[in-house]
């Protein structure tokens, strides 16, 4: 009888053991539990920690009474973090007649030096809605929406006006250090210059292009 017992745990321990043979072997199970991938090693200074953004810009900016005209300028923008952004910008445009000045022939309310329009501001910017637009199946760009809002400085017709601005726009990442900006933005400022205080809000369209350093 003891002969016969040892004999049967001699066979359990064999059945047990066979699993982990073939586990080492080169079968179903070993493709399984084989050997770690290698990991890819990633070098920090590789990756980009660009703060700093300076941009152009050109568009169309729609001066109350003055009509649309050409606008172009400049940014400067240092990223607090992914989503929120401080920035500076100064434009400058060149203003039309007024429906007033042409219909009289002779009245002109304002010189030529006059009718330079020109402002500075300092916003702040949060992006959000990050994304990708696909070209083709393996090319794609990075893109992000941003909503903006600030306050600054607006000179025109020989005054200078406390002016703060809304405004939205949809960036496109070509590279690591290039960006295009497609922005519309709003300037609200109170002028008497037709003998009334009146609040006017001159709308500015825009396409930039910026690179971060």
């Amino acid at each position: 009888m003891a002969n016969r017992f040892q004999r049967l745990l001699l066979g359990l321990a064999l059945a047990g053991s066979a699993p982990l043979a073939l586990a080492q072997d080169d079968g179903p199970l070993g493709d399984i539990v084989g050997p770690d991938e290698e990991r890819r090693t990633i070098s920090e200074r590789d990756l980009d920690t660009e703060n700093f953004e300076f941009g152009v810009f050109y568009g169309l900016m729609s001066v109350e009474d003055f009509g649309s005209n050409d606008v172009a300028g400049a940014s400067l923008s240092y990223h607090v973090s992914e989503d929120f952004f401080l920035q500076a910008n100064y434009g400058v445009t060149e203003t039309r007649e007024t429906s007033y000045e042409l219909l009289s022939g002779a009245v002109e309310l304002l010189t030529e030096d006059q009718r330079e329009y020109t402002y500075y501001n300092l916003s702040l910017g949060y992006n959000f809605l990050p994304g990708q637009i696909y070209l083709t199946k393996n090319w794609s760009f990075n893109t992000s929406a941003y909503v903006i809002g600030g306050a600054g400085n607006t000179e025109f017709a020989g005054q200078e006006y406390f002016t703060y601005n809304l405004g939205a726009g949809f960036k496109l990442y070509a590279t690591d250090w290039l960006a295009f900006d497609l922005g519309m933005r709003g300037h609200v400022f109170t002028h008497e210059l037709f003998g009334r205080e009146v609040e006017v809000n001159n709308l500015e369209a825009r396409l930039g292009v910026s690179v971060f350093f």
